[in-house]
C-alpha cells in the first residue's frame, strides 16, 4: 500500500539525516490523516490509494502554485524549496502519461462510451479516472476531452 511505502520512506528518510524529504513526507503523512479524518467524518471508509494519489495530486498543485507566485516575486529560495517538496511527493505516483498517451486514452474512452457531445463529458471524464487515476492531469484532459466532443 502507498500507505506503508511513506511510512517506510520516512524512516529511511530519519536514517539518511535527509530533512527536506522527512519534513515533506511528514507532510504527507499528516496530510493523508486529515483526508481520513475528513472521510471518516462523512461516514465514508478509510481512503483508498486512489484516493490518496488524489491527496497527493492535490498536494504537487498546490506546491506548483506556489512555485510560480515565489518565481514572480522573486524568491527563487522558496520556489526551490517547493520544487523539493514535488519531487519528492511525485515519487509516490505512477508515471505520468505523455500528451499521445492521454490523447489516445480519451478518445478511447470516447469511444467506450459512446459519447456525441458535451453532455456526455462526464461519462468520458469518469471512465478516465477510473482507469488512469494518478497518472494524468485531468484539468488538461477535461480540456481535450472538451475539445474531443466538440470538433
Amino acid at each position: 500500500m502507498l500507505r506503508d511505502d511513506i511510512n517506510n520512506a520516512v524512516k529511511e528518510a530519519m536514517k539518511a539525516k535527509d530533512e527536506r524529504k522527512l519534513s515533506t513526507l511528514r507532510m504527507v503523512n499528516s496530510t493523508i490523516k486529515n483526508a481520513d479524518i475528513d472521510a471518516r467524518g462523512q461516514g465514508k471508509p478509510p481512503l483508498t490509494d486512489a484516493d490518496l494519489l488524489a491527496v497527493l495530486q492535490k498536494m504537487i498543485k498546490q506546491r506548483q502554485e506556489s512555485v510560480e507566485l515565489y518565481d514572480k516575486g522573486g524568491r527563487a529560495e522558496l520556489a526551490a524549496q517547493e520544487r523539493e517538496e514535488i519531487a519528492v511527493i511525485s515519487a509516490y505516483l505512477p508515471k505520468q502519461m505523455s500528451d499521445d498517451e492521454v490523447k489516445k486514452a480519451i478518445a478511447d474512452a470516447i469511444g467506450e462510451t459512446g459519447a456525441a457531445g458535451m453532455k456526455d463529458m462526464g461519462k468520458v471524464i469518469a471512465v478516465l479516472r477510473a482507469k488512469y487515476a494518478g497518472q494524468m492531469d485531468f484539468g488538461k484532459a477535461s480540456g481535450l476531452v472538451k475539445a474531443a466532443l466538440t470538433g
